[in-house]
């Protein structure tokens, strides 16, 4: 059974930060592309970051560009979020997914055949 779940949302202030984990289990992790996408209260999903297989390419949205840094783990199944100089703009549900299409270039955007539950961040002081 294919499944990831999310963890290490919270409340944060403004500036701080936090790191996501996602634990993928039930299929062979390391070859499929993940994504972490997010959903804000009355907006649409947004994909936020892509990773590769093997973890050395990456692509993020234009606003977290410099704050965010997706990684992978392939020996633990794991794939992460890390997210620094957090902003209320980034306050949603933040899930893992795994990907099945993407563009190339131009706006991140895809498809996706799995997700996780989502894990919520929540950034206000």
């Amino acid at each position: 059974q294919v499944q990831l779940v999310e963890s290490g949302g919270g409340l944060v202030q403004p500036g701080g930060s936090l790191r996501l984990s996602c634990a993928a289990s039930g299929f062979t992790f390391n070859t499929y592309y993940m994504t972490w996408v997010r959903q804000a209260p009355g907006k649409g999903p947004e994909w936020v970051s892509v990773i590769n297989t093997g973890g050395g390419t990456t692509r993020y949205v234009d606003s977290v560009k410099g704050r965010f840094t997706i990684s992978r783990d392939n020996a633990k199944n794991t794939l992460y979020l890390q997210m620094n100089s957090l902003k209320p703009e980034d306050t949603a549900l933040y899930y893992c997914a795994r990907v099945i299409t993407l563009t190339l270039e131009g706006p991140l955007e895809g498809s996706y055949d799995t997700r996780g539950q989502g894990t919520q961040v929540t950034v206000s002081s």
